[in-house]
C-alpha cells in the first residue's frame, strides 16, 4: 500500500518566529524544507499551492515521542493510584488479554489524534496487533517506528511464535511502502525475554537493518532480580546478546550505575526518559541524566502509555523531566530548557531516523506552530523557557508532517468520529473483560 498522503502541493509558511527571529518557510512538493529565512514569502509566493500565515507564531521542529504504547489510550484512567504489581496483575494485564485488532486500531487513532493536537509528529510504539496500529498511523499521517512486543517468558515454544509474529509485522510494514512508517523489533525486557530470544532479535534487526525498542532498568527489582538469577545486571545481559546498538532505543533507564551510563554512550544507544510514568509508578529513582550527559549519551523523551502517564503531551513531559532532574539530583542548573527542548525534538528524531529534527533546508518538513499570543507565551522573554516551563500541547495551533497539514488552527479532520469510535471500543473492551472474569 502506497502512502495515502503522498500527493501534496508546495507549502508556504509565512510570518513565523524561528528561534526568536522572523522567518518564512517554503516546503516543496516532496515535503522537504526548500527555503527558510526572512523574505522567503516574496520569492516563493507564486510557487506555493498552500499558504499559511503564522501571524508571528513560534515555528518549531515537531515533537518526537520515543517510548509509548499508543493503543493504551483506551486504558486511560482505568486504574490509577495502585501498587505497581497489583496495578499490572489485577487491572492492566487482565484487560489487555481481551484486546482485539480493532481495539488497537481505534486506540492508536485516538493516540495519533492526541499527538497531532499536542505537536508530536513521530513516535516509537511497542504493543500488540501492530498491523492494525500501522493502518491507523497510515491514515492519520504521523511518522512512527512500530514494534511487536516480544515476550517469550523463557519458553522455547512461545519464543518460536514470537519470532514468527515479529517477522510477519516487519514484512507487513515493508509491504506498505510508506516512508513515514518504520519497523523495529521489540524485546520487552530482560525479565520477559530469554537470552535466546534477545540474540535472535539482535541478529534479525541487524539483517533487516531496523531498530530495536526495549525497556531497561525501570525498577530496582528488575536489576536485583537480574543479579540474583543471572549474576548480571540488565545492561550487561543486553550487551552480551547484541541488543545495545546505535539503532536501539532503551526506555526508562532509572536504575543505571555510572559504568552502565558510559557503556550505553559508547554503544550509541538512545535513552528514552519517561519522567511522568516513572514518578507515577514510583520507580524510586530518577534516570541519572547528569551521568548520561557527561558521557555524551543520546537522551530523548517519551511519555510511556496512557495507562501509566494518562496523556501523550510532550510539552508537559519536557517540564516534568526538567523539574524531576533538578529535584532528584539537587541541581538547579541540571537539564535546562534548551536541553529539554532538544530531547523532545532533535534527539528524538535522530533516534527514530526521521531526519535531524531541526528546521533547515533539506530536512523533512515536520513543523509545528505554537501560539505566540497565548497566555503561556506572554511575555515572551525567552521562547525556550516558555515552551518548556509555561506551555502545554494546547498552545500548538498547527501541526505539519512531511509537508502535509494535519492540524490548522486546532482543527483536525475527523476528530469527532475518532473520539466516538474510540470511546465505544474502550467501553466494549471493559465489558468483555468483565463478562469473562471469574
Amino acid at each position: 500500500m502506497k502512502e495515502k498522503n503522498a500527493s501534496r502541493g508546495p507549502l508556504l509558511i509565512k510570518n513565523v518566529l524561528v528561534e526568536g527571529k522572523p522567518n518564512d518557510i517554503f516546503v516543496d512538493d516532496t515535503g522537504t524544507i526548500a527555503a527558510i529565512g526572512e523574505g522567503i514569502a516574496r520569492t516563493c509566493r507564486e510557487d506555493a499551492a498552500i499558504s499559511i500565515d503564522g501571524n508571528g507564531d513560534l515555528a518549531l521542529p515537531g515533537m518526537v515521542n520515543t517510548h509509548t504504547h499508543a493503543a493504551m489510550t483506551l486504558l486511560r484512567g482505568f486504574a490509577d493510584d495502585m501498587p505497581l504489581q497489583a496495578w499490572l496483575s489485577e487491572k492492566i494485564w487482565p484487560l489487555e488479554a481481551h484486546l482485539t485488532g480493532d481495539d488497537v486500531y481505534w486506540g492508536t487513532k485516538l493516540a495519533c489524534l492526541e499527538m497531532i493536537k499536542s505537536g508530536t509528529v513521530a513516535f516509537n510504539d511497542m504493543y500488540f496487533f501492530m498491523e492494525d496500529a500501522a493502518r491507523a498511523v497510515d491514515e492519520m499521517g504521523l511518522c512512527a517506528m512500530l514494534s511487536y512486543g516480544f515476550i517469550d517468558l523463557f519458553s522455547d515454544e512461545k519464543r518460536e511464535a514470537e519470532c514468527r509474529a515479529t517477522e510477519r509485522l516487519v514484512a507487513a510494514l515493508s509491504g506498505m511502502q510508506n516512508p513515514r512508517i518504520r519497523a523495529a523489533v521489540g524485546p520487552h525486557a530482560v525479565y520477559t525475554v530469554s537470552p535466546h530470544g534477545l540474540r535472535w532479535l539482535s541478529e534479525f534487526a541487524m539483517k533487516e537493518k531496523i531498530g530495536i525498542h526495549v525497556h531497561l532498568s525501570e525498577t530496582e527489582k528488575e536489576v536485583s532480580d537480574s543479579v540474583s538469577q543471572w549474576n548480571k545486571r540488565p545492561v550487561r545481559i543486553l550487551d552480551e546478546c547484541g541488543i545495545l546498538t546505535p539503532r536501539t532505543v532503551a526506555a526508562h533507564c532509572c536504575w543505571l550505575d555510572r559504568e552502565e551510563c558510559a557503556l550505553l554512550a559508547r554503544k550509541g544507544v538512545h535513552i528514552s526518559h519517561n519522567p511522568a510514568s516513572n514518578m507515577k509508578l514510583a520507580t524510586g529513582r530518577a534516570m541519572p541524566y547528569h551521568w548520561l550527559r557527561e558521557d555524551g549519551a543520546s537522551v530523548t523523551l517519551g511519555t510511556d502509555g496512557c495507562a501509566s502517564n494518562n496523556n501523550l503531551d510532550l510539552f508537559e513531559e519536557m517540564k516534568t523531566a526538567a523539574l524531576l532532574q533538578k529535584h532528584a539530583w539537587n541541581s538547579q542548573t541540571l537539564l535546562p530548557a534548551t536541553e529539554a527542548l532538544g530531547m523532545a525534538t532533535s534527539a528524538g528524531a535522530r533516534a527514530l531516523g526521521f531526519g535531524k529534527g531541526i528546521l533547515a533546508v533539506g530536512e523533512p518538513a515536520h513543523i509545528i506552530l505554537v501560539d505566540s499570543q497565548a497566555v503561556c507565551n506572554t511575555p515572551l522573554h525567552n521562547y525556550a523557557s516558555n515552551l518548556v516551563y509555561s506551555c502545554q500541547g494546547s498552545a500548538v495551533k498547527t501541526t505539519i508532517v512531511q509537508g502535509k497539514v494535519l492540524m490548522k488552527d486546532r482543527v483536525v479532520t475527523g476528530e469527532e468520529a475518532i473520539l466516538e469510535s474510540a470511546s465505544h471500543a474502550a467501553a466494549a473492551l471493559v465489558k468483555r473483560a468483565a463478562d469473562n472474569s471469574g
